[in-house]
């Protein structure tokens, strides 16, 4: 017969695993992963006329995720000094001691082996370098090194925050084109004014763990003026997918809203600064990307079943 104390453990141990699946979770950065797995995907339809061969979408999703989910893992490890002082980041798993930086490391390390693995064995060779690289590139280069060396640190880091659209390109297509590349170019240029606005509003936070965002080392007025110029910038090359026949009608209408959007944001930032209004417009920017790829996989199958009616019409 089970005992009342053994009763009454049962609960308990099921929580506590539950406890550590949802810090291994967390390790994951689960809505920066999904806005990720989301550009990769549409990437993935991107890339073909019809549909994405069910293989490679789920062998390709699976792959590039848990790869991001590495970085992320990573980028808790080499950070967590930092996140024990700053607000937004001290509840992580690491600066609370809910899991050591051996679990994080050894998870980090399975899930980058097993990304690999699928990569290489289900999607092909050329897609599994990409994402290492871009693995690379954002959990050390960046993490390690850029964001303490130079105020250009997201900058820069950006290139391997913008590979997952041409990831996807490459696990359906099996190589790099200049439409792959213009997805890739439209998150580089996003990412400095997403980030940017966040660091305006945390800029007291990154002060104290010595990391020099644009904020910190520039001043306020600087950085808002760069996030504006950045803004006009990215409102430029969005366009550029209709400009090259890549979209249609649908997706331009769609973009211009959206780019009027963030150009009132970051006017308003640089004419009239707060921080709530910072923290509304990192909002909207994620909101951004993610309506605009939306938009380019509407308008890419509204284009394809045109021309499909159109040859079954003639």
């Amino acid at each position: 017969m089970t005992t009342q104390t053994e009763t009454s453990a049962l609960p308990t141990s099921w929580q506590r695993f539950m406890g550590q699946v949802r810090e291994y979770f967390e390790l994951c950065k689960p809505r920066v992963v999904a806005l990720i797995v989301f550009t990769a995907v549409v990437g993935m339809f991107l890339a073909t006329p019809g549909l994405v061969p069910w293989n490679v979408l789920i062998f390709g999703t699976i792959g590039i995720g848990l790869a991001a989910s590495s970085a992320a893992s990573i980028n808790h490890l080499f950070d967590q000094a930092a996140d024990s002082v700053m607000a937004r980041t001290r509840a992580r798993p690491l600066p609370t001691g809910q899991l050591t930086s051996r679990q994080a490391l050894i998870f980090a390390l399975v899930l980058a082996v097993v990304s690999m693995a699928i990569l290489v064995v289900w999607i092909n060779p050329l897609t599994a370098v990409l994402t290492f690289t871009a693995l690379i590139g954002y959990s050390v280069i960046y993490t390690v090194y850029l964001k303490y060396a130079t105020p250009q640190n997201i900058v820069i880091g950006g290139a391997a925050g913008a590979a997952p659209p041409v990831l996807g390109w490459v696990a359906v297509s099996g190589h790099v084109t200049a439409d792959a590349l213009l997805l890739f170019l439209i998150i580089f240029a996003w990412t400095p004014p997403h980030f940017w606005a966040l660091a305006l509003y945390r800029q007291p936070e990154y002060a104290r763990v010595r990391i020099p965002m644009l904020p910190v080392t520039h001043g306020s007025k600087f950085t808002r003026l760069h996030i504006l110029l950045y803004t006009v910038l990215l409102s430029v090359i969005t366009v550029l997918p209709f400009a090259i026949g890549m979209s249609g009608w649908f997706y331009l209408l769609g973009v211009l809203i959206l780019n009027v959007g963030f150009l009132r944001f970051a006017w308003g930032l640089y004419r009239r600064y707060s921080d709530a209004l910072a923290r509304r417009t990192f909002v909207y920017s994620i909101q951004y990307l993610t309506v605009l790829f939306a938009l380019l996989l509407i308008d890419h199958y509204r284009l394809y079943l045109a021309g499909a009616l159109h040859l079954v019409q003639g």
